[in-house]
Protein backbone atom coordinates (compact mmCIF):
# COMPACT_ATOMS: atom_id res chain seq x y z
CA UNK A 1 0.00 0.00 0.00
CA UNK A 2 2.76 2.45 0.39
CA UNK A 3 3.43 2.70 -3.02
CA UNK A 4 0.03 2.59 -4.06
CA UNK A 5 -0.17 6.05 -1.55
CA UNK A 6 2.97 7.45 -3.28
CA UNK A 7 1.00 7.00 -6.49
CA UNK A 8 -2.50 8.47 -5.45
CA UNK A 9 -0.51 11.76 -3.60
CA UNK A 10 1.22 11.94 -6.84
CA UNK A 11 -1.74 12.24 -9.08
CA UNK A 12 -3.50 14.26 -6.38
CA UNK A 13 -0.50 16.73 -6.57
CA UNK A 14 -0.39 17.40 -10.30
CA UNK A 15 -4.24 17.91 -10.01
CA UNK A 16 -4.34 20.43 -7.43
CA UNK A 17 -1.13 22.24 -9.05
CA UNK A 18 -2.67 22.37 -12.06
CA UNK A 19 -5.65 23.76 -10.79
CA UNK A 20 -3.85 26.06 -8.43
CA UNK A 21 -2.40 27.55 -11.68
CA UNK A 22 -5.51 27.73 -13.74
CA UNK A 23 -6.80 29.56 -11.04
CA UNK A 24 -4.20 32.07 -10.57
CA UNK A 25 -3.64 32.66 -14.62
CA UNK A 26 -7.82 33.10 -15.20
CA UNK A 27 -9.93 33.53 -12.36
CA UNK A 28 -13.20 32.73 -13.94
CA UNK A 29 -11.86 29.19 -13.67
CA UNK A 30 -12.11 29.47 -9.96
CA UNK A 31 -15.67 29.29 -10.19
CA UNK A 32 -15.28 26.00 -8.14
CA UNK A 33 -14.59 26.45 -4.78
CA UNK A 34 -11.66 24.68 -3.25
CA UNK A 35 -14.00 23.04 -0.73
CA UNK A 36 -15.66 20.92 -3.66
CA UNK A 37 -12.86 20.53 -5.81
CA UNK A 38 -10.12 19.30 -3.50
CA UNK A 39 -13.07 16.77 -1.98
CA UNK A 40 -13.29 15.80 -5.39
CA UNK A 41 -9.70 15.03 -6.28
CA UNK A 42 -9.12 13.16 -3.06
CA UNK A 43 -11.89 10.81 -3.86
CA UNK A 44 -10.68 9.89 -7.22
CA UNK A 45 -7.37 8.97 -6.16
CA UNK A 46 -7.89 7.63 -2.45
CA UNK A 47 -9.18 4.68 -3.70
CA UNK A 48 -5.79 4.03 -5.58
CA UNK A 49 -4.19 3.41 -2.25
CA UNK A 50 -6.65 0.01 -1.52
CA UNK A 51 -6.91 -1.25 -5.47
CA UNK A 52 -5.25 -4.71 -4.04
CA UNK A 53 -7.16 -5.27 -1.14
CA UNK A 54 -10.75 -4.17 -2.92
CA UNK A 55 -9.85 -3.92 -6.52
CA UNK A 56 -13.65 -3.89 -7.53
CA UNK A 57 -15.11 -1.39 -4.51
CA UNK A 58 -11.95 0.71 -5.53
CA UNK A 59 -12.64 0.87 -9.29
CA UNK A 60 -16.21 1.87 -9.11
CA UNK A 61 -16.07 4.05 -6.55
CA UNK A 62 -12.93 5.99 -8.79
CA UNK A 63 -15.47 5.50 -11.78
CA UNK A 64 -18.59 7.14 -9.62
CA UNK A 65 -16.11 10.35 -8.41
CA UNK A 66 -14.87 10.66 -11.78
CA UNK A 67 -17.41 11.52 -13.54
CA UNK A 68 -17.68 15.19 -11.67
CA UNK A 69 -14.05 15.42 -11.91
CA UNK A 70 -14.50 14.90 -15.51
CA UNK A 71 -17.12 17.66 -15.87
CA UNK A 72 -15.88 19.72 -13.75
CA UNK A 73 -12.22 19.99 -15.35
CA UNK A 74 -10.10 19.33 -12.72
CA UNK A 75 -7.28 17.74 -14.59
CA UNK A 76 -6.45 13.91 -15.99
CA UNK A 77 -6.41 11.81 -12.81
CA UNK A 78 -10.29 10.46 -13.44
CA UNK A 79 -8.61 9.22 -16.77
CA UNK A 80 -5.48 7.84 -15.13
CA UNK A 81 -7.09 6.19 -12.25
CA UNK A 82 -9.84 4.72 -14.45
CA UNK A 83 -6.85 2.68 -16.31
CA UNK A 84 -4.93 1.82 -13.17
CA UNK A 85 -7.84 0.33 -11.86
CA UNK A 86 -8.88 -1.65 -14.82
CA UNK A 87 -5.08 -2.51 -15.11
CA UNK A 88 -5.78 -3.88 -11.45
CA UNK A 89 -9.19 -5.59 -12.51
CA UNK A 90 -7.51 -7.52 -15.39
CA UNK A 91 -4.82 -8.25 -13.64
CA UNK A 92 -5.91 -9.43 -10.24
CA UNK A 93 -9.55 -10.07 -10.56
CA UNK A 94 -10.36 -11.37 -13.75
CA UNK A 95 -11.42 -10.68 -17.53
CA UNK A 96 -15.29 -10.82 -16.60
CA UNK A 97 -15.06 -8.35 -14.13
CA UNK A 98 -12.84 -6.02 -16.23
CA UNK A 99 -14.83 -6.28 -19.41
CA UNK A 100 -17.84 -5.00 -17.16
CA UNK A 101 -15.98 -2.24 -16.10
CA UNK A 102 -14.97 -1.22 -19.51
CA UNK A 103 -18.21 -0.98 -20.76
CA UNK A 104 -19.76 0.75 -17.82
CA UNK A 105 -16.95 3.89 -18.36
CA UNK A 106 -17.51 3.46 -21.58
CA UNK A 107 -21.66 4.44 -21.73
CA UNK A 108 -20.21 7.08 -19.37
CA UNK A 109 -18.12 8.49 -21.26
CA UNK A 110 -20.49 7.90 -24.60
CA UNK A 111 -22.76 9.81 -22.45
CA UNK A 112 -20.41 12.84 -20.74
CA UNK A 113 -18.34 13.64 -23.70
CA UNK A 114 -20.46 14.88 -26.34
CA UNK A 115 -22.32 16.29 -23.22
CA UNK A 116 -19.63 18.08 -22.03
CA UNK A 117 -17.78 19.26 -25.61
CA UNK A 118 -19.19 21.42 -28.63
CA UNK A 119 -17.03 20.47 -30.96
CA UNK A 120 -17.40 17.02 -32.79
CA UNK A 121 -13.81 16.58 -33.57
CA UNK A 122 -12.72 17.69 -30.33
CA UNK A 123 -15.14 15.04 -28.60
CA UNK A 124 -13.91 12.34 -31.16
CA UNK A 125 -10.43 13.23 -30.10
CA UNK A 126 -11.08 13.01 -26.93
CA UNK A 127 -13.31 9.48 -26.92
CA UNK A 128 -10.15 7.52 -29.07
CA UNK A 129 -7.95 8.76 -26.49
CA UNK A 130 -9.80 7.27 -23.59
CA UNK A 131 -10.57 4.20 -25.91
CA UNK A 132 -6.56 3.87 -26.41
CA UNK A 133 -5.32 4.33 -23.29
CA UNK A 134 -8.23 1.83 -21.60
CA UNK A 135 -6.56 -0.45 -24.52
CA UNK A 136 -3.04 -0.15 -23.43
CA UNK A 137 -4.33 -0.64 -19.68
CA UNK A 138 -5.74 -4.20 -20.72
CA UNK A 139 -2.91 -5.10 -22.57
CA UNK A 140 -0.64 -4.43 -19.61
CA UNK A 141 -2.51 -6.04 -17.17
CA UNK A 142 -2.67 -8.79 -19.38
CA UNK A 143 0.89 -9.07 -19.48
CA UNK A 144 1.42 -8.98 -15.96
CA UNK A 145 -1.73 -11.74 -14.79
CA UNK A 146 -0.21 -14.14 -17.09
CA UNK A 147 3.29 -13.32 -15.57
CA UNK A 148 1.50 -14.20 -12.22
CA UNK A 149 -0.17 -17.02 -13.41
CA UNK A 150 3.45 -18.39 -14.63
CA UNK A 151 4.88 -18.04 -11.50
CA UNK A 152 1.91 -19.30 -9.60
CA UNK A 153 2.21 -22.52 -11.61
CA UNK A 154 6.35 -22.49 -11.02
CA UNK A 155 5.90 -22.34 -7.15
CA UNK A 156 3.16 -25.05 -7.73
CA UNK A 157 5.77 -27.28 -9.87
CA UNK A 158 8.26 -26.65 -7.18
CA UNK A 159 6.06 -27.75 -4.36
CA UNK A 160 5.19 -30.79 -6.24
CA UNK A 161 9.10 -31.16 -6.80
CA UNK A 162 9.65 -30.77 -3.13
CA UNK A 163 7.17 -32.75 -2.21
CA UNK A 164 8.33 -35.61 -4.40
CA UNK A 165 12.13 -35.10 -3.50
CA UNK A 166 10.58 -35.76 0.35
CA UNK A 167 8.94 -38.83 -0.62
CA UNK A 168 12.32 -40.31 -2.65
CA UNK A 169 14.43 -39.40 0.56
CA UNK A 170 11.94 -41.17 2.65
CA UNK A 171 12.29 -44.06 -0.01
CA UNK A 172 15.62 -44.23 0.01
CA UNK A 173 16.05 -44.10 3.57
CA UNK A 174 13.18 -47.19 3.68
CA UNK A 175 15.76 -48.90 1.41
CA UNK A 176 18.38 -48.08 2.90
CA UNK A 177 17.54 -49.56 6.30
CA UNK A 178 15.87 -52.64 4.81
CA UNK A 179 19.16 -53.15 3.64
CA UNK A 180 20.97 -52.52 6.88
CA UNK A 181 18.71 -54.78 8.71
CA UNK A 182 19.40 -57.91 6.47
CA UNK A 183 22.93 -57.34 7.14
CA UNK A 184 22.17 -57.45 10.62
CA UNK A 185 20.19 -60.36 10.21
CA UNK A 186 22.92 -62.27 8.27
CA UNK A 187 25.25 -61.32 10.74
CA UNK A 188 23.48 -61.65 14.45
CA UNK A 189 22.22 -64.69 12.88
CA UNK A 190 25.23 -66.68 11.61
CA UNK A 191 27.10 -65.71 14.75
CA UNK A 192 24.31 -66.73 17.06
CA UNK A 193 24.17 -69.85 15.45
CA UNK A 194 27.78 -70.75 15.96
CA UNK A 195 28.14 -69.58 19.48
CA UNK A 196 24.75 -71.94 20.33
CA UNK A 197 26.16 -74.58 18.45
CA UNK A 198 29.70 -74.45 19.93
CA UNK A 199 28.35 -73.82 23.63
CA UNK A 200 26.31 -77.26 23.23
CA UNK A 201 29.29 -79.02 22.04
CA UNK A 202 31.26 -76.71 25.01
CA UNK A 203 28.97 -78.26 27.73
CA UNK A 204 28.46 -81.67 26.44
CA UNK A 205 32.82 -82.36 26.64
CA UNK A 206 33.64 -80.01 29.00
CA UNK A 207 34.35 -83.21 31.63
CA UNK A 208 35.04 -85.62 29.13
CA UNK A 209 37.34 -83.57 26.43
CA UNK A 210 38.12 -80.55 28.20
CA UNK A 211 40.53 -79.70 25.33
CA UNK A 212 37.29 -80.05 22.83
CA UNK A 213 35.60 -77.70 25.13
CA UNK A 214 38.24 -75.32 24.96
CA UNK A 215 38.68 -75.30 21.44
CA UNK A 216 34.60 -74.50 21.08
CA UNK A 217 35.17 -71.72 23.66
CA UNK A 218 37.55 -69.84 21.74
CA UNK A 219 35.73 -70.28 18.76
CA UNK A 220 32.61 -68.73 20.28
CA UNK A 221 35.07 -65.67 21.11
CA UNK A 222 36.14 -65.37 18.12
CA UNK A 223 33.06 -65.27 16.38
CA UNK A 224 31.54 -63.23 19.04
CA UNK A 225 34.56 -60.75 18.56
CA UNK A 226 33.84 -60.95 14.75
CA UNK A 227 30.09 -60.25 15.03
CA UNK A 228 30.95 -57.09 17.28
CA UNK A 229 33.07 -55.95 14.88
CA UNK A 230 30.29 -56.40 12.14
CA UNK A 231 27.47 -55.16 14.29
CA UNK A 232 29.96 -51.74 15.46
CA UNK A 233 30.74 -51.06 11.52
CA UNK A 234 26.27 -51.27 10.58
CA UNK A 235 25.52 -49.37 13.96
CA UNK A 236 28.54 -46.44 12.91
CA UNK A 237 26.86 -45.86 9.54
CA UNK A 238 23.37 -45.25 11.52
CA UNK A 239 24.74 -43.28 13.71
CA UNK A 240 27.65 -41.05 11.84
CA UNK A 241 26.69 -38.49 9.58
CA UNK A 242 30.18 -37.92 8.04
CA UNK A 243 30.14 -39.83 5.11
CA UNK A 244 34.17 -39.83 5.31
CA UNK A 245 34.69 -41.81 8.31
CA UNK A 246 36.46 -45.07 9.07
CA UNK A 247 35.65 -47.47 6.02
CA UNK A 248 36.20 -51.21 6.51
CA UNK A 249 35.73 -53.27 3.09
CA UNK A 250 32.84 -55.52 2.82
CA UNK A 251 33.40 -59.46 2.42
CA UNK A 252 33.17 -60.92 -0.70
CA UNK A 253 34.16 -63.75 -2.78
CA UNK A 254 37.35 -63.71 -1.93
CA UNK A 255 35.82 -64.52 1.74
CA UNK A 256 34.16 -67.57 0.60
CA UNK A 257 37.58 -69.75 2.13
CA UNK A 258 37.48 -67.91 5.56
CA UNK A 259 33.77 -68.55 5.86
CA UNK A 260 33.41 -72.10 4.49
CA UNK A 261 36.85 -72.55 7.38
CA UNK A 262 34.81 -71.10 10.37
CA UNK A 263 31.73 -73.44 9.77
CA UNK A 264 33.76 -76.14 9.90
CA UNK A 265 35.63 -75.05 13.27
CA UNK A 266 31.73 -75.09 14.33
CA UNK A 267 31.27 -78.65 13.04
CA UNK A 268 29.72 -78.31 9.62
CA UNK A 269 32.44 -79.98 7.25
CA UNK A 270 31.98 -77.87 4.21
CA UNK A 271 33.75 -78.52 0.67
CA UNK A 272 33.97 -75.33 -1.42
CA UNK A 273 34.01 -75.35 -4.99
CA UNK A 274 35.04 -72.31 -7.33
CA UNK A 275 34.60 -72.78 -11.13
CA UNK A 276 35.85 -69.58 -12.99
CA UNK A 277 37.43 -66.26 -12.43
CA UNK A 278 35.15 -64.57 -9.55
CA UNK A 279 37.65 -62.50 -8.18
CA UNK A 280 36.87 -60.04 -10.27
CA UNK A 281 32.93 -59.29 -9.52
CA UNK A 282 31.36 -55.85 -8.79
CA UNK A 283 31.12 -54.93 -5.04
CA UNK A 284 27.88 -55.25 -4.75
CA UNK A 285 27.74 -58.73 -6.95
CA UNK A 286 30.44 -60.76 -4.12
CA UNK A 287 28.66 -58.90 -1.04
CA UNK A 288 25.53 -61.12 -2.04
CA UNK A 289 27.21 -64.06 -2.95
CA UNK A 290 28.89 -63.59 0.24
CA UNK A 291 25.44 -63.41 2.35
CA UNK A 292 23.86 -66.35 0.71
CA UNK A 293 26.48 -68.53 0.94
CA UNK A 294 26.61 -67.67 4.67
CA UNK A 295 23.09 -67.74 5.13
CA UNK A 296 22.42 -70.83 3.98
CA UNK A 297 24.98 -72.54 5.67
CA UNK A 298 23.77 -70.74 8.88
CA UNK A 299 20.47 -72.65 8.02
CA UNK A 300 22.38 -75.55 7.50
CA UNK A 301 24.29 -75.43 11.17
CA UNK A 302 20.58 -74.59 13.07
CA UNK A 303 18.28 -77.51 11.26
CA UNK A 304 20.12 -80.22 9.39
CA UNK A 305 21.59 -81.83 12.54
CA UNK A 306 24.45 -83.96 13.37
CA UNK A 307 26.45 -85.69 10.90
CA UNK A 308 25.77 -83.53 8.02
CA UNK A 309 27.90 -82.44 5.31
CA UNK A 310 27.71 -79.50 2.80
CA UNK A 311 28.77 -78.64 -0.11
CA UNK A 312 29.07 -75.04 -1.44
CA UNK A 313 29.59 -74.90 -5.26
CA UNK A 314 29.97 -70.65 -7.10
CA UNK A 315 30.36 -71.00 -11.02
CA UNK A 316 31.17 -68.41 -13.17
CA UNK A 317 29.73 -69.10 -16.14
CA UNK A 318 30.01 -65.91 -18.84
CA UNK A 319 28.10 -63.19 -17.70
CA UNK A 320 26.18 -64.91 -14.91
CA UNK A 321 27.17 -66.76 -11.60
CA UNK A 322 25.66 -69.85 -10.06
CA UNK A 323 25.33 -70.76 -6.60
CA UNK A 324 24.74 -74.27 -5.35
CA UNK A 325 24.49 -74.97 -1.23
CA UNK A 326 22.99 -78.26 -0.70
CA UNK A 327 23.44 -80.39 2.39
CA UNK A 328 22.70 -84.04 3.35
CA UNK A 329 20.81 -83.05 6.39
CA UNK A 330 17.16 -84.16 8.26
CA UNK A 331 14.21 -82.59 5.81
CA UNK A 332 11.28 -82.50 8.39
CA UNK A 333 12.42 -79.23 10.14
CA UNK A 334 13.63 -77.66 7.03
CA UNK A 335 10.23 -78.18 5.09
CA UNK A 336 8.59 -76.53 8.07
CA UNK A 337 11.08 -73.66 7.72
CA UNK A 338 10.60 -73.44 3.83
CA UNK A 339 6.84 -73.60 3.99
CA UNK A 340 6.51 -70.78 6.63
CA UNK A 341 8.97 -68.45 4.43
CA UNK A 342 11.84 -67.37 7.31
CA UNK A 343 13.37 -64.01 6.92
CA UNK A 344 16.38 -66.02 5.83
CA UNK A 345 14.91 -67.34 2.95
CA UNK A 346 13.55 -64.28 2.46
CA UNK A 347 16.54 -62.32 2.65
CA UNK A 348 18.50 -64.52 -0.22
CA UNK A 349 15.17 -63.89 -2.43
CA UNK A 350 15.74 -60.37 -1.90
CA UNK A 351 19.58 -60.35 -2.58
CA UNK A 352 19.19 -62.38 -5.45
CA UNK A 353 16.29 -60.08 -6.64
CA UNK A 354 18.75 -56.74 -6.37
CA UNK A 355 20.67 -58.05 -9.47
CA UNK A 356 17.71 -59.06 -11.56
CA UNK A 357 18.50 -62.72 -10.30
CA UNK A 358 16.76 -65.75 -9.26
CA UNK A 359 16.87 -68.11 -5.89
CA UNK A 360 14.90 -71.74 -5.04
CA UNK A 361 15.34 -73.21 -1.73
CA UNK A 362 13.44 -76.78 -0.92
CA UNK A 363 14.25 -80.58 -0.31
CA UNK A 364 16.80 -82.32 -2.43
CA UNK A 365 15.81 -85.50 -4.51
CA UNK A 366 17.67 -87.74 -2.58
CA UNK A 367 17.62 -85.89 1.37
CA UNK A 368 18.76 -82.94 2.65
CA UNK A 369 18.28 -79.56 1.44
CA UNK A 370 19.29 -77.46 -1.46
CA UNK A 371 19.66 -73.12 -2.40
CA UNK A 372 20.36 -72.55 -5.99
CA UNK A 373 20.74 -68.73 -6.85
CA UNK A 374 21.46 -67.53 -10.50
CA UNK A 375 22.97 -64.05 -10.13
CA UNK A 376 23.81 -62.21 -13.90
CA UNK A 377 26.50 -59.49 -14.31
CA UNK A 378 26.51 -55.99 -15.16
CA UNK A 379 23.54 -55.28 -12.60
CA UNK A 380 24.64 -53.85 -9.43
Amino acid sequence: MVGDSLLAGLLAFLDLVAFVSRAQMDPATAATPWYVSVPIILGVVVPLVFRRKYPILAAYTTMLVGIPHSALELGAASLLSACIMLYTLVAYVGRKPALLYVLANAAISGIQIPLQFESVQQGAVTLTVVALMLALSWAVGEFVGARRAYQAEVEQRLALLEVERDHQARIAVAAERARIARELHDVVAHAVSVIVVQADGAAYAVRSQPELAERAVKTISSTGREALTELRRLLGVLRSEDAGGELTPQPGTQSLSELAERVRAVGLPVRLEIVGDVDDLPAGVGLGIYRIVQEALTNSIKHAGPGTKAVVRVERTGDRVDLDISDDGRQTVRSLVGVSGGNGLIGMRERALVFGGSLDAGPRPGGGWQVRARLPLGTE
